[in-house]
């Protein structure tokens, strides 16, 4: 019988000390060594290409450049789907949004969110003796019971969904029409309780600067034992703010100056590092929930050389800057060309900590052999590619195999300018075969030259759709857990 995840943490909360990885967590062996901090930001619909180091162009981001030069860069780095609430619920828990019954992006007053019985990165490192603090966007339900204090962590700050989700229009309007007019005021939450109302645009340009500060204060206070800091930007998702600091700082506009602002925030996380003695002690993570909302226009990011953006299973939807230091293990300038994703990092910082994994199937693995350099390293080969519990695709190292679906679409129609959105299109894309080696922008179908490909990517694909579920052949899937529900009695927001 599987415990439960209140009988899971009491049961490892000590006991994880015993399983841990050579070199970090001896305790058991009478040595007393510190466990490495993690230090986990999060950007909301950064594009790939919206880094220096990933090619970045109009804007500068020397802090996470200077990152990539002190650690490792990926190139093949997934978000496990491209829409807000389903990543996140991914990131946390190790599993795809499926798995755990999570899709596309709650909205204020949903009725489910994550279930609390889900085991998240902060309650298995909680469990070892780490400090956790949330600071930023949550998104993962609104309902007290679905909040971060429940989920694992100590301390929270931020918004408890997207920061569009609020009675105005994308042009500081009241809203006239549309779910904007059911939605309430945007509530800035801290612990469990609403500590003010964001009225205005203007009151979202400090949000990357509050994040930051309570970010750096949680680092000073806790800088004498072990701690997981999650800082979940509301940037750089529309509606853009920025402060005043790097207002018309950049050559690309605003939505260079919010970029140029997430780096700032980047330099004093590592500043804060050095200033305590941490750098060499944390392993520090920066990637992106999704691609860019592209009909958002200037307001967007970009996704370089890949196809489409969020919302969609094409590369410039899932695909994402990756970048992670950690001085000692992680070789420096190093570029990694193997496939992970944030399926992967709970799996990981459970090995490197000594935490016990969840007892419940998870998807991610362990890519600590990654992160060293070793060679030959290749944990992750496959990877399925969900949308709206719709399996649209699937990669097995060089090849994908995407399957007829309907889906968005932001190529030939006009996007929107300084804020406003644009349409989508709406096609639908047959199955293909994709060589991403060759072609990464997904434009040329290669399924008559690999027939033997396309065999072996549709027996992975079966294995998805038994797991999981798939809608896009009525599929229901054996291992579906349920989200959490609100409950009657519940006061939610």
């Amino acid at each position: 019988m599987t415990p439960t995840r209140r009988e899971f943490l009491q049961r490892t909360g000590l006991a994880g000390l015993c399983l841990g990885t050579p070199g970090w967590l001896a305790a058991c062996e009478g040595v007393a060594r510190r466990s490495p901090n993690v230090v986990l930001i999060f950007t909301d619909d950064q594009g790939y290409a919206d880094v220096g180091v990933y090619g970045a162009e109009g804007f500068t981001t020397p802090h996470l450049d200077g990152l990539a030069a002190q650690g490792m860069r990926f190139t093949d780095f997934y978000a496990s789907e491209a829409v807000c609430s389903a990543s996140r619920a991914s990131l946390l828990t190790g599993c795809y949004a499926p798995r755990v019954s999570i899709r596309g992006a709650l909205t204020p007053g949903a009725q489910v969110g994550l279930n609390p019985e889900e085991i998240t990165i902060a309650d298995l490192l909680r469990g070892v003796g780490y400090a956790t603090g949330a600071f930023g966007k949550w998104h993962l339900g609104d309902d007290p019971q679905f909040l971060p204090l429940q989920q694992g962590f100590d301390q929270y700050l931020g918004l408890p969904y997207s920061n569009d989700m609020w009675p105005v229009d994308y042009d500081g309007t009241p809203a006239t029409s549309g779910n904007k007019l059911r939605w309430p005021p945007l509530p800035l939450i801290e612990g469990n309780e609403v500590l003010e109302i964001v009225d205005e645009l203007a009151d979202q340009d400090q949000l990357t600067t509050r994040y930051t500060e309570r970010a750096l204060d949680f680092i000073d206070r806790n800088a004498e034992s072990p701690f997981f800091l999650y800082l979940a930007h509301s940037m750089p998702h529309v509606p853009l703010g920025v402060s005043e600091k790097y207002r018309g700082h950049s050559e690309q506009g605003m939505y260079g100056d919010v970029i140029e602002e997430i780096d700032w925030s980047v330099g004093q996380v590592l500043a804060a590092l050095d200033r305590n003695g941490l750098a060499e002690d944390t392993l520090v993570i920066f990637t992106s929930d999704n691609g860019p909302w592209l009909n958002f226009g200037n307001h967007a990011g970009s996704t370089g050389p890949l196809r489409e953006g969020k919302g969609t299973a094409f590369e410039g939807g899932p695909r994402v800057p990756a970048i992670m230091r950690w001085p000692g293990r992680i070789p420096p300038a190093a570029v990694c060309e193997r496939m992970a994703s944030t399926l992967d990092v709970l799996p990981t910082l459970a090995a490197i900590t000594g935490a016990a994994l969840p007892p419940q199937p998870i998807d991610g693995v362990n890519i600590l052999a990654l992160l060293e350099g070793q060679p030959d390293a290749n944990p992750r080969n496959v990877f399925w590619f969900y949308y709206a519990a719709e399996l649209r695709g699937v990669r097995e190292g060089r090849w994908k195999r995407v399957f007829e679906h309907r889906t968005r679409s932001y190529v030939g129609v006009e996007p929107g300018m300084d804020g406003l959105p644009g349409p989508y299109g709406q096609p639908t894309v047959p199955t293909a075969l994709y060589d991403l080696e060759n072609d990464i922008g997904e434009t040329t179908d290669v399924s008559d030259l690999h027939p033997d490909v396309v065999r072996r990517l549709d027996e992975i694909a079966e294995v998805a759709r038994a797991t999981l579920g798939d809608r896009l052949t009525g599929r229901e899937g054996a291992e579906v857990r349920a989200p959490g529900r609100k409950s009657l009695a519940g006061a939610g927001r």
